[in-house]
């Protein structure tokens, strides 16, 4: 048997290992084993997602826990390092961009364990982003680079990547969301608090260039409370986002908004349920501009940039800021939006063809 790490740090990591680690158990050759790293611990943010994706408890789980970006990449180095010399796996896979996929990485690099980095090629190129470097030093140093579209190929390869490094399989992220179709739609989300399909716009936002200063939230509140004169607002916040509206004071001017409904974390089935019904989203995410396109639904994705652009080429995303905010609103509301088309590969069976590529590699 292939002992293979499946390393995840925050929720849209365990979305990303979820359909691999059930991909991985069917075959009689592959052992995937989880760790969690805990660089991001929230109940509702890992726990739960793990029993709605039918995943065990972590076979490992460093407990990194906050700190800044060097506490948090070191820390996770060292913990996964003893983990690998204690429990040595064949294969590491890394997904996505936070500080856990690049310290994981690095740990399989130095100790010749072949590593894999799942979500490879996207490119903000944004290096004041700390999810650009990450992406950076992970694709730099891995074996292989798993890529969910085209235009990641065509970044890895500029970058002077190997092709034969690269498999292009999909978005792996709608692998997650086709596995808990069913159980999403019959979730009471939208019923419990009142909300009509299609009938409200939904709101996240999470990233330190929107939340973490006063000049930045400010604008957006006073954006958000302007679109809920038009329709119901839906807002899902992030612990990082509540923390900021209340030092800056926003979170009673928000919360006394007649059409704003502000809300913590809530587990995957149930913030998809808002997601699927609602007429539109307004984010600052990187998985919600993939979903929101997979689904056909408008997205307002508040970044000057995005590492998605194939959902803006392609699908129903638009990059805008709170000054913009209002007149795509009423574009929206107006029909004047386009109806976008999902990029190839992206249809569900991306652990498929992810497992499959990694047997030809482990046989060759």
């Amino acid at each position: 048997m292939i002992n293979i790490h499946l390393i995840a740090a925050a929720r849209p990591n365990f979305m990303k290992v979820a359909p691999l680690y059930h991909e991985l158990k069917k075959t009689d050759w592959a052992n995937p084993m989880l760790v969690h790293t805990g660089q991001h611990y929230d109940h509702n943010m890992s726990d739960a997602i793990l029993q709605d994706l039918k995943v065990p408890a972590p076979d490992f789980h460093l407990g990194v826990g906050s700190g800044s970006h060097a506490e948090q990449t070191g820390n996770v180095m060292i913990a996964y390092e003893k983990i690998c010399l204690e429990h040595r796996p064949d294969w590491i896979v890394v997904v996505g961009d936070v500080n856990s996929t690049a310290a994981c990485a690095m740990v399989g690099a130095k100790l010749w364990i072949p590593v894999v980095h799942l979500e490879a090629g996207l490119r903000s190129r944004d290096r004041s982003m700390p999810e650009e470097i990450n992406r950076l030093v992970t694709d730099a140093i891995a074996d292989v680079l798993w890529t969910p579209s085209a235009d990641g190929d065509e970044n890895l390869l500029a970058e002077g990547v190997s092709a034969d490094k690269i498999d292009r399989i999909g978005n792996i992220m709608i692998d997650s969301f086709e596995m808990l179709h069913e159980t999403i739609e019959a979730s009471n989300s939208r019923e419990d608090l009142g909300l009509s399909r299609g009938d409200y716009a939904m709101v996240t936002l999470h990233r330190p260039s929107n939340v973490d200063a006063a000049e930045s939230l400010e604008p957006i509140v006073d954006a958000l409370l302007g679109a809920a004169r038009d329709l119901p607002v839906v807002f899902v916040a992030h612990p990082r986002t509540i923390k900021g509206l209340e030092r800056f004071g926003l979170k009673d001017r928000l919360a006394a908004g007649k059409n704003i409904k502000l809300l913590e974390p809530l587990p995957y089935v149930q913030f998809m349920n808002l997601v699927v019904g609602a007429r539109l989203v307004i984010t600052d995410s990187g998985g919600l501009q993939e979903e929101t396109t997979y689904l056909g639904i408008p997205c307002l994705t508040l970044r000057e940039n995005t590492e998605r652009p194939i959902t803006v080429t392609m699908g129903t995303n638009k990059l805008v800021n709170a000054g913009t905010l209002d007149e795509n609103l009423q574009a929206i509301l107006t029909g004047d939006w386009p109806a976008g088309a999902r990029p190839p590969l992206w249809d569900g069976k991306t652990a498929e063809r992810a497992v499959a590529a990694l047997k030809r590699r482990s046989e060759s």
